[in-house]
């Protein structure tokens, strides 16, 4: 019975050690500490982004705000439980391979951006909201009529 119980634990640690080991490969490989940093290169070491990259280079934004600006929410815990969340989310997807081309921001993604847009043109915002209220006009996602701002189209 000893014996058994010995070989369980033995097989169980080898198999814990290999997963783990795997794990800290892929996120050594996969440069997952510079995840940390508010660097916008960093969202172009997957090659899948290179054009959101390059076109916020090309964009009018590019001198005022970094790709955590827009697309991360701006209190510390919020911003951490996001970039968790996008980092599972985006290393499965860009494992197997399985996003649309060319990559759409989802809806969890599209509310952060709108706050953020609010956050960042708070005073214009006020007016412009206002005044659309007052016309009877239903609110849109700021990027319905603004979606080359941050990101401006590659020839």
């Amino acid at each position: 019975m000893r014996k058994s119980y010995f070989k369980i634990n033995y097989v169980l640690a080898f198999c814990f050690g290999i997963v783990l080991g795997l794990g800290m490969f892929v996120f050594y490989y996969g440069e997952g500490f510079s995840y940390a940093s508010s660097d916008p290169a960093v969202c172009a070491n997957c090659h899948a982004m290179n054009h959101q990259y390059d076109s916020w280079i090309a964009s009018g934004h590019h001198h005022v705000a970094t790709c955590n600006d827009c697309h991360m929410p701006s209190t510390s815990f919020n911003k951490l439980l996001a970039k968790a969340l996008n980092g599972w989310n985006h290393s499965v997807a860009f494992t197997l391979e399985n996003y649309h081309r060319p990559i759409q921001i989802k809806e969890y993604n599209k509310n952060i951006l709108q706050r953020n847009c609010i956050r960042c043109h708070q005073a214009l915002m006020e007016d412009t909201l206002l005044n659309l209220y007052k016309e009877g006009h239903s609110m849109n996602l700021c990027i319905h009529c603004h979606k080359n701002i941050g990101h401006m189209p590659i020839q």
